[in-house]
């Protein structure tokens, strides 16, 4: 099998993911994309979401009665766009189905204009004993700003598929 055959599903679309013999408990990988987070993505994502918090919305609100001084990216616009990020060299066309998170910590804010870069660590990888083409990864994805600041850990099982035959 070519290594274009190998990369593609059934249906031929192109798997960029990894299979779960590929990931490999304490591989580490650095991904290549970075996003900045602008108030455009937060104002929409927050109004989109229905969360109405001024800490995220109301910048009189944020910069005179908060610690912050100015509004913070919503935490869940962050959590799904560290998660996003992961997914062109983690799980695009190699998973089943997200089964969870076991973690998800933000120890530092996240503000309009901030880039964030992600890496992934494998924390645990299992064969499925129900599923025998099908194995259960344990990822620790973790965001930092442009300041090398942590401002996301998020732990996520996922059930992800075995290299075809």
């Amino acid at each position: 099998m070519s290594e274009i055959e190998a990369r593609t599903d059934a249906q031929g679309r192109p798997v960029t993911g990894r299979w779960f013999e590929e990931l490999t408990e304490g591989l580490v990988i650095p991904h290549a994309l970075r996003r900045t987070l602008t108030e455009a993505d937060n104002v929409g994502f927050t109004t989109m979401t229905m969360n109405p918090a001024w800490l995220h919305l109301d910048f009189d609100y944020a910069a005179n009665q908060t610690e912050f001084g100015k509004p913070l990216v919503n935490s869940l616009l962050t959590l799904g766009v560290v998660v996003g990020i992961s997914v062109h060299e983690t799980t695009l066309g190699t998973t089943v189905a997200n089964l969870g998170f076991e973690k998800v910590d933000f120890p530092a804010p996240l503000f309009h204009g901030d880039t964030i870069r992600v890496e992934t660590e494998v924390r645990a990888a299992r064969a499925s004993s129900s599923r025998p083409t099908q194995g259960i990864v344990t990822f620790e994805h973790r965001a930092f700003n442009q300041h090398d600041d942590l401002v996301c850990r998020a732990v996520r099982n996922a059930l992800m598929l075995r290299r075809p035959d």
